[in-house]
């Protein structure tokens, strides 16, 4: 989304939305990790759960993506980007972002180790990395609008997006494939 936003509206007008991102995913990863690090204390295999319908759901992201038609990128967008509050409020209904975030706590903790810590941790690096990576997205995608003006590079562009975020299941399937076979 911030790509488009960039694409859409340039990287200046972009900010707001930057920033509601990169404070509002923390947030929620929080309220997230902490809830889930007590379940899964509890129920060990709600790891796994989360993990499969995961990748699932990123499947069919990545085949929406992949099969998306071009857009005319001057006709019909919204007139302005998503404000500070919206972003923010965004990351609690995206279901990427809570597939994000409880598929990291699924995998970098430990059951039966300091949950809270462990918790602290990885949100903290979220909240760390938000920032240069989703500035990167914005950049990105302010750039792209003269590359994009063409329905073939639309389509060629949607298809390699598809294809990375097919691959980045590749790690959690193949180690969920190690443990039953």
């Amino acid at each position: 989304m911030i790509m488009a936003s960039g694409l859409n509206f340039g990287w200046r007008a972009s900010l707001p939305h930057y920033f509601g991102i990169c404070l509002g995913f923390p947030s929620m990863f929080f309220a997230v990790g902490f809830g889930l690090g007590y379940l899964f204390e509890r129920f060990e295999l709600l790891h796994e759960f989360i993990q499969v319908a995961g990748i699932f759901y990123l499947l069919y992201l990545a085949w929406r993506i992949a099969t998306a038609a071009p857009t005319d990128l001057d006709g019909g967008q919204p007139s302005k980007p998503l404000s500070f509050v919206q972003a923010a409020l965004f990351q609690w209904v995206n279901p990427k972002a809570w597939t994000m975030g409880a598929s990291a706590i699924a995998t970098y903790t430990t059951v039966g180790e300091d949950n809270n810590l462990q918790i602290l941790v990885v949100g903290f690096v979220f909240f760390l990395m938000a920032f240069p990576s989703a500035a990167v997205w914005m950049t990105f995608g302010a750039g792209l609008k003269k590359v994009l003006d063409n329905p073939r590079h639309q389509k060629m562009f949607n298809v390699t997006m598809a294809l990375l975020l097919a691959a980045s299941i590749v790690p959690i399937a193949w180690s969920l494939l190690a443990k039953y076979l």
